[in-house]
């Protein structure tokens, strides 16, 4: 990593990765990483170094890429490697995707039907369903 990769633009915690902003907010159903810009061959290994630091353990991951404006097919590496590191992790993920990204994702697999806020009030129904059905076993006891 060199300092050029340290250093935010104007310190708020936006990564510039050769066209591509990455930037994760801590919500408090998921972390939300949102990437706008460019990807392409150039800059996928840079925008996926810093995709890996935010999938921490289990906890659940929105991937907004609504702002991406271009997505180069080496982009599908970008999410397979993405979607192997949240499988070993255990993580959850949510694509969330721009045109540009649906029309390349759905040749490599991927599919989004969403928008944040439903990947976010979808993963609290998930939530709340595990309670309910965990529910009885905990009377049990």
């Amino acid at each position: 990593m060199t300092i050029a990769d340290v250093v935010t633009r104007d310190r708020n915690g936006i990564f510039e990765c050769g066209g591509a902003w990455v930037r994760a907010h801590r919500r408090q159903l998921a972390t939300v990483v949102t990437i706008r810009g460019e990807i392409d061959a150039c800059n996928t290994d840079r925008v996926g170094e810093h995709l890996r630091r935010f999938v921490l353990g289990e906890d659940r991951v929105v991937l907004d890429m609504s702002g991406v404006s271009e997505f180069a097919t080496a982009g599908i590496s970008l999410l397979e490697t993405f979607d192997d590191a949240c499988r070993a992790e255990g993580a959850q993920w949510t694509l969330v995707a721009s045109p540009a990204v649906a029309a390349v994702a759905a040749d490599g697999g991927f599919s989004d039907n969403y928008s944040v806020p439903e990947a976010l009030h979808d993963l609290a129904d998930a939530i709340a369903s595990r309670r309910r059905m965990a529910l009885p076993l905990v009377r049990m006891s």
